[in-house]
């Protein structure tokens, strides 16, 4: 069997096959192997060993409300018993034992003083990873799948192949082809375009997901203490006056940095935290959703187009003061220089961000920061920096069986890449339904 992408979702496919002694096992990435991975390199980071999840702060999201759809496969039950046993194959290889955001009066009073600003906040219980310590994990769980599970990195796949509606393999970049039994596509975010373009091509039905786009927001850490100190990450949801919008926070890295990642040649920011190396900074994502009807159905499209502009505009990043984008002007280098926030990525642009967005996106990321104020002053701050443009790729999702196995006989579709997951713990859990699927059929 072939499982194509080495990210979480196909890391755990490969360890659960190998737990019930499956041999013939073969993992590729079109990436490099971890130890040739390069943080300072945008390509780097989203794809090779590990995905996205090796430069990640290491978020686990021990809630069966976030993080993705496996709620719609699996009873509540199961799926609480399924995430646990995740994190406890995370703790196994390295991942720290303390958790946050367990229900407290904290909690509860956060909650409480969320809906007086018109937040909803959504309690979740986080085991932060911390991005130095993630390398340190997928690399014992290589270790553990050496000489058990072929890895070949450097290895795009670029088709599924299929016969009367049955896998039998997949085509390289150069023509070549590699047979199997089983094929298990795991791509991630960064396969988003691919999964969707051999959906189409072989058949496979999707719906369409929303396309997240906003700003990377920083400030002094010191602003979101009371939250982040109880929760860690705070997933907060505003529902916009002006347009009705879902608007949220994502990703937010307490004393973290801000950084950036390339997908297909389109830069885009996200931040990260480490476990021990602190800013004196939090940064955090704030999305605005937006979903599609007929006749347009490609979110992934949109998404890179506002991407490309921010890219156009600043050759890159774009920064700006919250104060700049209100009053209607750019920032500038000495604007940002004498920002009270130091920015934790000085390469970005000074530059105007409402050249980028649509009047609706920026108008209900700005209602967003208003409210969050009321529930930590300082957030709406005229020294508040925003980075532009964070997009969160999401693939269609992929129709599936409650094995995660599509309509094409033994192609199991997981993972970020097949639309089934928004996270690392329910992106792995999505790997061990698909690998007991598989282990059941062949004994």
């Amino acid at each position: 069997m072939i499982i194509v992408g080495s990210g979480p979702a196909g890391i755990f496919t490969a360890l659960t096959l190998a737990e019930a002694g499956i041999d013939g096992v073969v993992m590729l990435d079109q990436g490099k192997n971890l130890e040739n991975r390069n943080h300072c390199d945008a390509k780097d980071v989203l794809c090779g060993w590990g995905g996205a999840g090796a430069y990640s702060d290491g978020k686990l999201a021990l809630s069966t409300e976030v993080g993705g759809y496996l709620s719609d496969f699996i009873d509540r039950e199961s799926l609480i018993k399924l995430l646990k046993r995740t994190d406890e194959t995370f703790v196994n290889y390295g991942a720290p034992d303390r958790v946050f955001g367990s229900i407290s009066p904290s909690i509860e009073e956060i909650a409480d003083q969320a809906r007086m600003a018109g937040l909803e906040f959504v309690p979740t219980v986080i085991r932060h990873i911390g991005t130095e310590n993630c390398q340190n994990v997928l690399s014992r769980m290589r270790t553990a799948l050496h000489g058990k599970v072929e890895i070949l990195t450097n290895c795009p796949v670029r088709k599924l192949l299929q016969n009367n509606g049955q896998v039998y393999g997949v085509e390289f970049a150069d023509g070549k082809t590699v047979e199997s039994d089983f094929v298990i596509a795991a791509p991630g975010r960064v396969g988003a375009n691919w999964m969707k373009q051999e959906a189409e091509y072989i058949g496979l039905k999707t719906t369409v997901s929303p396309v997240d786009i906003g700003v990377r927001v920083e400030m002094p850490a010191i602003v979101l203490k009371k939250l982040t100190d109880v929760t860690y990450e705070s997933k907060l949801i505003y529902y916009s006056k002006t347009f009705d919008d879902k608007v949220r926070t994502f990703c937010m890295n307490p004393y973290g940095e801000v950084v950036t990642e390339e997908n297909e040649g389109i830069v885009t920011v996200n931040g990260h935290s480490y476990a021990k190396r602190k800013s004196e900074n939090t940064n955090f994502a704030i999305l605005v959703s937006s979903t599609f009807t007929e006749p347009f159905h490609d979110p992934i499209a949109y998404g890179r187009y506002i991407a490309q502009l921010a890219n156009l505009l600043g050759g890159g990043i774009i920064i700006q003061r919250l104060g700049d984008l209100l009053a209607g002007r750019r920032s500038t280098e000495n604007k940002i220089k004498n920002c009270l926030t130091r920015p934790t990525f000085p390469k970005a642009t000074p530059g105007d961000l409402s050249f980028v967005f649509p009047y609706r996106h920026l108008q209900s990321i700005i209602e967003m920061l208003e409210a969050m104020d009321k529930l930590a002053p300082g957030v709406y701050s005229r020294h508040t920096l925003l980075y532009g443009v964070e997009v969160k790729f999401y693939s269609n999702r992929i129709e599936v069986s409650p094995e995660l196995e599509t309509r094409v006989k033994n192609l199991f579709a997981i993972g970020d890449g097949a639309g089934i997951s928004r996270g690392l713990l329910q992106a792995s859990a999505s790997g061990i339904i698909a690998a007991n699927a598989i282990a059941s059929r062949i004994g």
